[in-house]
């Protein structure tokens, strides 16, 4: 059997689920699951639907019987073959706890991806990419060059057909072309629970507040700075007891999870983008 994922967004009306399936059972289609979601705010209607068909049944051949239906309801659709191994490209600097994260659940198959390649603007995780026999891309971000610099980068995420570009703790901020050109296609880590302590030292800020919640979010690169739609978030409790370091020590733990997690869902098609937000299917 071959294996598919369908998501699909348009304006709400009767029949959508209707004919979808309808089309699918023409196919030979077996539906393993199914997510739906309507917006009431924006009358959006959001779908995800993984299923099997029969052997011989390629990508070209769902989109043709699914073609009327789509065209009926003037839908946005993605289908995606499950054979394929999504390619990832992740971006790091100095600090590794989310990249190790990343590369451990890799390979127990928590995460079904291949790491294409590994890009820094520092030559701290060569050794990491070495070990992992994954190619490393050093590419140090020089005053004045950062339109070159981002030019490779995106040289190495078309060379190497990424499906999906992952900023686990790359701390430099994308530019705006970059993130325009890339969007939805880059998952970024944030070291504070948005919308709060933003910028440099967000632990140390949580500190001198006497937080009692600190945490993390992973969402998509926009062009606003720490604004992007929102995937994932997670908090933890914290005591006034502790030290600054102590809440990074904290801090990294959720920040690797969060990204996982993330990244994870993304992969397996259960994000959708809605304006300013997202419509995740868990």
């Amino acid at each position: 059997m071959s294996s598919f994922i369908l998501t699909l967004s348009c304006a709400d009306r009767p029949g959508i689920v209707a004919g979808v399936t309808t089309e699918l059972f023409g196919l030979g289609a077996n539906i393993a699951e199914s997510n739906q979601f309507w917006d009431r705010d924006t009358g959006k209607f959001f779908m995800r639907i993984g299923f099997t068909a029969p052997d011989g049944t390629d990508k070209e051949v769902v989109e043709r019987a699914l073609k009327p239906v789509i065209e009926r309801f003037e839908m946005k659709t993605a289908i995606v073959d499950e054979k394929r191994v999504p390619r990832i490209v992740i971006m790091v600097s100095k600090f590794d706890h989310a990249l190790l994260h990343l590369l451990y659940q890799i390979r127990v198959g928590w995460l079904r991806a291949e790491v294409a390649a590994i890009v820094s603007n520092h030559d701290d995780a060569r050794a990491i990419a070495n070990a992992e026999g994954i190619t490393f891309h050093h590419l140090p971000l020089e005053k004045g060059k950062k339109a070159e610099q981002e030019a490779k980068v995106l040289e190495i995420i078309k060379a190497v057909d990424a499906d999906l570009i992952v900023l686990a703790r790359y701390m430099q901020i994308l530019s705006d072309q970059l993130s325009t050109r890339l969007f939805g296609k880059v998952i970024n880590i944030h070291h504070s629970f948005l919308p709060s302590f933003k910028g440099a030292k967000p632990y140390h800020q949580a500190h001198e507040r006497g937080v009692k919640i600190i945490g993390a979010t992973a969402h998509y690169v926009t062009p606003d700075l720490d604004e992007g739609p929102i995937i994932e978030q997670e908090t933890a409790r914290v005591t006034h007891a502790m030290t600054p370091d102590d809440l990074i020590a904290v801090g990294r733990d959720i920040e690797s999870r969060v990204l996982g997690r993330a990244v994870k869902i993304h992969l397996e098609n259960r994000v959708m983008l809605n304006g300013h937000k997202t419509v995740v299917f868990a």
